[in-house]
């Protein structure tokens, strides 16, 4: 078996992403014994970032110009249209590159979303542009750390919006895409925790009637098909230590409640993958940190989780593949 392609995307070049990619490799020059390497993005941003912050030689990598966006004229932490440009269309061409089977996986370093909105662009996350660009419509949001996984219902979106979005079909739909990514990973009948949406689950309905008349629903409708599911579960109880120990996977209704303690716990070491696609894709599950690009002080260990997840199901894909 020949080593996996894996490709970083470099993210807002105002931001740390190009920092924490070049400072990555230069720590683990082995990873160029585990993978083919790439980075897509602005190459003079890349070299720039490796002189800035480099004292050794990278391993090998290939460098993927995949921008229109030439000037190199950032200003680090600074939020500008041409580093949103630059960014966004680096993730589609790495994930175009994914669907035609150039690279077998894309680690992505973070985007700053004002940045590209800043371009006309309605751009609202990296999970929603690459599930289109792929041609997917049943697809999930996945934060992991070791065993912690939470998976989400509902993302990018109003909170307003929540109790609307988190019909039946799509309760079940994410909760079947959680199981599967458990069970890739080893475990054979994974046990899942479902989140309610209101506060006490609603109270029997005095709370708010979704969690009965929706959630609740869901839930019987998957321990039907066989599935280890159990809920509404109040939040608050959801993400203590001994719901942990009891849960392969957890179910959250919408992006804060699951983010939340998901970062509490996990903040340095936590990887956002996209389930449902075609394609792998992980990333790190931080912004760009604005208020630390350029100065060296950016933690890279989420990336390093990143890759390492990537490599593995490559690797996973490439032999059931042969």
């Amino acid at each position: 078996m020949g080593l996996p392609k894996i490709a970083f995307t470099m993210g807002d070049p105002a931001g740390i992403g190009p920092e924490i990619i070049v400072r990555l490799l230069e720590a683990h020059p082995e990873y160029a014994g585990q993978a083919q390497l790439f980075i897509y993005g602005i190459p003079e941003v890349i070299r720039d970032a490796e002189k800035r912050f480099c004292q050794k030689s990278l391993p090998l990598f290939e460098m993927v110009a995949a921008t229109d966006v030439k000037t190199t004229h950032f200003s680090d932490g600074v939020l500008a249209p041409e580093c949103g440009l630059a960014a966004y269309q680096t993730v589609a061409r790495a994930a175009k590159d994914a669907l035609a089977g150039k690279i077998d996986a894309m680690v992505t370093a973070p985007v700053n979303k004002a940045a590209v909105n800043l371009n006309g662009i309605p751009f609202t996350g990296h999970t929603e542009l690459v599930a289109e660009i792929c041609g997917v419509k049943d697809f999930a949001m996945m934060q992991s750390a070791g065993d912690l996984r939470i998976a989400f219902v509902t993302t990018h979106i109003a909170l307003a919006k929540v109790p609307a979005a988190c019909t039946f079909d799509r309760i079940v739909r994410t909760a079947l895409l959680l199981r599967d990514a458990v069970k890739a990973e080893g475990i054979a009948d994974p046990k899942i925790g479902v989140a309610a949406i209101n506060p006490h689950a609603g109270e029997n309905g005095n709370m708010g009637r979704e969690d009965e008349d929706v959630v609740k629903p869901a839930v019987q409708h998957l321990r039907e098909q066989g599935i280890q599911a159990e809920g509404p579960i109040p939040p608050d109880t959801l993400f203590i230590e001994s719901a942990l120990k009891k849960y392969d996977g957890l179910l959250s209704m919408y992006h804060d409640q699951g983010h939340i303690p998901f970062k509490m716990l996990a903040f340095d070491r936590g990887v956002n993958s996209t389930l449902g696609l075609p394609i792998i894709r992980t990333s790190v599950d931080h912004g760009t940190a604005f208020n630390i690009a350029g100065q060296g002080k950016a933690d890279y260990r989420s990336l390093a989780e990143a890759f390492r997840i990537a490599r593995k199901q490559a690797e996973s894909k490439i032999q059931k593949q042969q």
